[in-house]
């Protein structure tokens, strides 16, 4: 028996196949959902779940390539999210469009930073990108409510801050609630 055929049988090399096999089915049943990648599947042949992951993949690569990183993130923290937000539109709930609101929010806030600050960003962190787009990710998963947390902890104290030496200008909270008000308005005509 040759090496590579004691490997196979061996039980550890058995189990971890097994395991790998049982995780990508699960992944296909998840991706079923979703009738583009179902279309993808039929006209390539090749199974959903390698299609994801493979292409998960070459987006950790691209990461890995400085001059591609910049783009991968900013790619990753729009694309998925500008969906998104415009099926939250249509929706006929309003959890999901404050949920996206607030995504976009984050979003441009920290563009705006990146805008001052890249130089000295990128000296310091050299992996910046790929922590951005792992913070980008967070933010868009709705179980983590990232951007939720991360306006109401960072960017309401700072715009309630700025806000409190004027007292002719509104306060998000009033914002908020007069936007409702007229997005109710505009649901019901």
């Amino acid at each position: 028996m040759s090496a590579a055929q004691n490997l196979q049988q061996h039980p550890i090399f058995v189990q971890a196949q097994n395991k790998v096999k049982y995780y990508t089915s699960q992944l296909d049943k998840e991706l079923t959902k979703y009738p583009a990648l179902t279309t993808i599947e039929t006209r390539t042949q090749i199974p959903k779940s390698y299609f994801v992951l493979s292409t998960l993949l070459l987006l950790a690569i691209f990461h890995l390539i400085t001059p591609l990183a910049a783009p991968v993130s900013y790619v990753m923290g729009f694309a998925l999210p500008a969906y998104l937000s415009l099926k939250a539109l249509e929706s006929p709930g309003h959890q999901d469009d404050v949920q996206w609101i607030t995504y976009w929010v984050v979003f441009a806030s920290l563009g705006f930073v990146e805008t001052f600050a890249m130089g000295v960003v990128l000296y310091y962190l050299p992996w910046y990108f790929v922590l951005k787009t792992v913070f980008l990710l967070w933010l868009q998963l709705p179980a983590f409510r990232g951007g939720y947390v991360t306006y109401a902890r960072v960017i309401k104290p700072l715009l309630l801050n700025s806000c409190a030496s004027s007292t002719a200008v509104a306060t998000p909270d009033t914002l908020t609630g007069d936007l409702r008000d007229r997005v109710n308005t505009a649901s019901a005509e």
